[in-house]
Order: C-alpha cells, then sequence, then structure tokens
C-alpha cells in the first residue's frame, strides 16, 4: 500500500510503501474488543480486601466469666463487635487481571493500524520542528486540518522539542512506536506517524 508522505507543515515529502501485513489487515470487531477489554481491565489496580474475623490475630479464648461478669458471655475477641475485631461481610480481594493470546494481541494492533490506514491514517517524515513552539505548532495542526484526537507516534524516543511543543495542546498525544497500543489508536481520530514509527511497528511484527 502506497502512501503520501508530508512534512510537519503539511508540504509533500514522497511516498512510503506500507506493508500489507501490518497496515492491510482487514478488522474484525469481535478480536479489537477482546484486546481492548483486555487491556483496560489488566489497567485496574487489585480491590483490596478488608480482614474478616478468621484473618484477625486476636485470642479465641474466653476473656470473662460465664455468669456474675455483669456482661454478655463474649468469647472470641476477633468478633466484629469489639474494637480491633474482624469486619462483618467485609470488602473481598477481588483482581481484574486477563490473560491473551500474544497473537491476538499482535492481531488486534494490525487490525486497530490497518483501521486507521482506510482513514485517518498520515505519515510524516519526521517530527522536527524549526520553531518549536505551542502556537507555531497549533497552526501546523490547522493547516493539516487535524482536529479533535490526534495520536502522534515517533521512532525509538519522541522528539523533544515536538513533545513540549505538543504538551499544551488539548487532545493531542505523543507516543514513541514501543508505547503504541490498540486502545489509544482506536480513541484519537486521526493516527500520525512518523517514517521511523512505521519502520519500528513493521519490524516488531517481521522481527
Amino acid at each position: 500500500m502506497k502512501v503520501k508522505v508530508q512534512k510537519i507543515d503539511g508540504k509533500a515529502s514522497g511516498d512510503i510503501e506500507l506493508n500489507d501485513d501490518v497496515f492491510g489487515v482487514e478488522p474484525r470487531a469481535d478480536i479489537l474488543h477482546r484486546v481492548v477489554t483486555w487491556q483496560l481491565e489488566n489497567r485496574r489496580g487489585t480491590a483490596r480486601p478488608t480482614r474478616e474475623r478468621s484473618d484477625v490475630a486476636r485470642t479465641g479464648k474466653k476473656f470473662g466469666r460465664q455468669k456474675g461478669g455483669g456482661t454478655a458471655r463474649h468469647g472470641d475477641r476477633g468478633a466484629p463487635i469489639f474494637i480491633g475485631g474482624g469486619k462483618a461481610h467485609g470488602a473481598r480481594k477481588r483482581d481484574f487481571e486477563q490473560s491473551l493470546n500474544k497473537k491476538i494481541r499482535a492481531l488486534g494492533l494490525k487490525m486497530a493500524l490497518s483501521s486507521k490506514a482506510k482513514d485517518g491514517l498520515v505519515v510524516v517524515d519526521s517530527l522536527e520542528l524549526k520553531d518549536a513552539k505551542t502556537k507555531a505548532l497549533k497552526g501546523h495542526f490547522d493547516k493539516n486540518g487535524w482536529s479533535g484526537k490526534v495520536l502522534i507516534i515517533d521512532g525509538e524516543s519522541v522528539n523533544d522539542g515536538f513533545k513540549k511543543a505538543a504538551g499544551n495542546l488539548p487532545g493531542v498525544n505523543v507516543l514513541p512506536a514501543m508505547g503504541a497500543n490498540v486502545y489509544d489508536i482506536l480513541k484519537h481520530d486521526t493516527l500520525v506517524l512518523t517514517k521511523d514509527a512505521v519502520e519500528k511497528l513493521e519490524g516488531r511484527f517481521n522481527g
């Protein structure tokens, strides 16, 4: 698949051949759903449990007389009615982590990239800016028609000047190629890849 390459200011900069095995896969909603669900569930922290009666280290020995003490007949100090006792009907530990086959995860990323390649993918030669200012970058975005949520993926690491300039633009997120993931790609309206990012992503599957 041949795609036009442009500079960050919108000027044409040649063409690039995208690997059909990565950018030409037919997306399937069920695969994308599974990968996104796996990704979001694994972000959730483990729900912390409370200690119930059996978890509290207190004496189980009867601590008062059966009669004549002027109080109720109690045995276990770990009972929920005592300070320091276990909690009645406390929160249980809940772990949300899921496992998902590596092949499915890789296929999901290919499908997410392919869905953007059909509509919403832009390839730029690099993220080098002559004037690394937010106002100047906003002008380039407006000129290119990049509105809404924009995800920009660079190669090994993100260009520092570009990262700082894009930091104050609402709806704009910047990632290195290693951080590319299905959820972020799908939730943005426009995906911008540098030539380095294309090389890294294709190498990730072909390596």
